[in-house]
């Protein structure tokens, strides 16, 4: 029974964790359409600009902006994917990932940005959602994380050269700074633990325990 209980717990936390994942995608979509009625306008509020002291809370907004659609189709299926792959450790460690790489890209590109660049873009989460997986699969040595790692790499292992500088009007620094995010929070938080074996009455035998 107990055994049940938090294996049940665990699902749960990782559909809501992709829900929000696939929450994030809707978001921005929206966002982009109401930009685009408004012509513009809510990338210039809502964006990050370097050096700019007067709005620090757009390092959690800007990430949900983007230049238009063609940016946001780019952005889109990636953030899905290495969402979700990041998600499968839980809600709470997605949550904590997400506001890690926000915080480190966003940082990243307000000191290292031309000032006055504006910068918008879901592109250092997903560079961050990719280093949080590579860099988990070795800090867990958990079969489903190596896996993902593997799988990651095989099909996004060509992102890491988004990290160096490329043509004009690309933020290398958004790339570079949420990859050092999604490093920092694989190696920073918690890893899931299993308990010493066990007997456990009723013929259960020993199980995951995971932290939320």
């Amino acid at each position: 029974m107990l055994r049940s209980h938090t294996v049940g717990r665990v699902t749960h936390s990782r559909i809501v964790a992709i829900l929000t994942v696939a929450a994030f995608a809707a978001a921005m979509w929206i966002i982009e359409i109401a930009d685009t009625l408004f012509g513009g306008a809510l990338d210039a509020a809502f964006g990050l600009r370097s050096w700019d002291l007067g709005a620090p809370w757009t390092v959690l907004t800007a990430p949900f902006m983007h230049a238009d659609f063609t940016h946001l189709m780019s952005n889109t299926v990636p953030l899905l994917v290495l969402g979700a792959l990041v998600a499968f450790s839980g809600l709470s460690r997605f949550v904590w990932t997400t506001l890690i790489v926000m915080a480190v890209s966003g940082i990243g590109v307000w000191l290292f940005s031309a000032p006055g660049t504006l910068t918008v873009g879901a592109s250092g989460l997903v560079f961050g959602y990719f280093g949080y997986t590579v860099l988990r699969g070795i800090v867990e040595r958990k079969t489903v994380d190596i896996v993902i790692m593997i799988c990651v790499v095989i099909f996004y292992g060509t992102l890491i050269w988004g990290v160096l500088p490329q043509a004009a009007g690309v933020s290398w620094q958004a790339h570079l700074f949420g990859f050092l995010g999604g490093l920092l929070a694989a190696w920073f938080l918690p890893t899931r633990t299993r308990p010493a074996p066990s007997s456990v009455q009723g013929g259960y035998g020993p199980y995951p325990d995971y932290r939320y």
